[in-house]
């Protein structure tokens, strides 16, 4: 005879087995629910990468406005595209999405470096030679007048560098530069966005996403000293006098319009400067890749000289340049000053002035140089002055402003994205 305490643990038996099946199924639901969520996020996720190579691939012109892409006609995998003009650059911005999920990329775009059209300096022909004296290194293609290149004997010292005077090929310069990209040189010309703020808010930071309008502060005709906060992304402060960018200031890829600007001393970030009478970098500052100076001058100003000055000490990792629509007799200048180190490009349609040597990782373009000593203004003199083009990234990506640029567009910066 069956005890009464075996239906009991046929009962607990049971119980168990009962749990343990339910947990088995709960276990199966999650894991398919887990794959499936997985499966649709790697979707996405390629078609976001899809997207990216799409407007990579592409004139930036075409996705102005935000277009939508149904990439394979299938109804399931649809892309959304748009770019922006950032200044130098492009920002683009791609979306993929199915139903409620949605993955996005904020990122700029810039091009790689021509290497038929790379050099490490390129001087135009002025009918008269390029000198060259002290420890004077020129590591790259040169471009130089039809009169060549010659050692010199300057402030009690001769050339010191290496006898082949330059350490690559050697080509004929032409009378002028090659030219800028007209299509960005507009852009920087036409620049026009909705200028809703006066003033600066009263906070330590702001952080504006590329998702979002760009956020303009007109400052008008008052000069203007930014101090004590940190921006970030997609902000622009603009003036129709001058700018000053305080030390206790912190830019991250922000743009920057002013007649004229001035970064005081120690000062740290990533900034695009554009100004049409002159941008000044006080000594130990400090501009990032992918930091940039630029003069504009779109009209003839005989009254005034466009100038860009690089403090002692300064360090620039981007791309200097000056732009004349018509060559005035008071030519732009880039004034560089003792200890500067630079790692990108210099293209000045004017005349660039070492003070006491320089260290150029990249390439230089120019009319005209200038040499200041103690005494007297050398012309066409490169006096114990680094230009090197194997001293830069192999990684460097450059703006389409530039006669360099390639068409092969590449990816700068990751801005944003989930």
């Amino acid at each position: 005879m069956v005890k009464a305490s075996a239906l009991y643990i046929v009962i607990v038996i049971a119980l168990m087995i009962g749990v343990i099946c339910s947990a088995l199924i709960f276990t199966a639901y999650y894991y398919k629910l887990q794959y499936q969520r997985k499966f649709r996020y790697d979707r996405l996720q390629t078609n976001l990468n899809s997207a990216t190579h799409i407007l990579l691939g592409s004139d930036a012109a075409i996705y102005n406005s935000e277009k939508k892409i149904d990439l394979y006609q299938d109804q399931e995998d649809s892309v959304s595209l748009k770019t922006i003009p950032w200044g130098m650059y492009t920002i683009g911005i791609c979306k993929s999405f199915k139903q409620n999920d949605t993955l996005y990329k904020a990122f700029s775009i810039a091009n790689t470096i021509d290497s038929m059209k790379w050099a490490a300096l390129y001087i135009i022909d002025e009918d008269r030679p390029l000198s060259v004296s002290g420890n004077t290194q020129i590591r790259g293609t040169a471009y130089v007048p039809k009169a060549g290149i010659k050692e010199a004997y300057v402030d009690g010292k001769a050339y010191q560098g290496d006898k082949r005077l330059v350490i690559g090929q050697k080509r004929n310069s032409e009378k002028t530069l090659p030219k800028f990209q007209i299509e960005k040189l507009a852009y920087l010309n036409q620049f026009k966005t909705p200028f809703t703020d006066t003033v600066l808010p009263k906070t330590d930071s702001l952080n504006l996403s590329y998702f979002s309008p760009c956020r303009v502060f007109n400052f008008k005709r008052k000069v203007m000293e930014v101090s004590n906060i940190k921006l970030s992304g997609n902000v622009v402060l603009y003036s129709d006098t001058a700018i000053t960018i305080d030390n206790t200031c912190t830019l991250k890829n922000v743009i920057v319009y002013a007649k004229s600007i001035h970064i005081n001393e120690g000062f740290n970030g990533t900034c695009q400067l554009f100004a049409t009478d002159s941008i000044t970098v006080d000594k130990n500052c400090n501009l990032n890749y992918p930091s940039c100076l630029g003069i504009l001058r779109y009209q003839n100003d005989k009254r005034t000289q466009g100038k860009i000055t690089a403090g002692e000490n300064c360090t620039i990792t981007g791309s200097i340049f000056t732009y004349e629509k018509e060559k005035s007799t008071l030519q732009t200048l880039i004034d560089i000053g003792k200890g500067v180190k630079i790692y990108g490009q210099i293209y000045a349609q004017g005349l660039v002035r070492f003070n006491k040597g320089g260290d150029i990782k990249g390439s230089l373009f120019t009319n005209r140089f200038l040499y200041q000593s103690a005494y007297t203004t050398y012309e066409n003199y490169l006096i114990n002055t680094s230009l090197d083009t194997k001293g830069l990234s192999r990684y460097y990506l450059s703006s389409p402003l530039f006669p360099v640029a390639a068409k092969k567009q590449k990816v700068l910066q990751w801005l944003e994205g989930n």
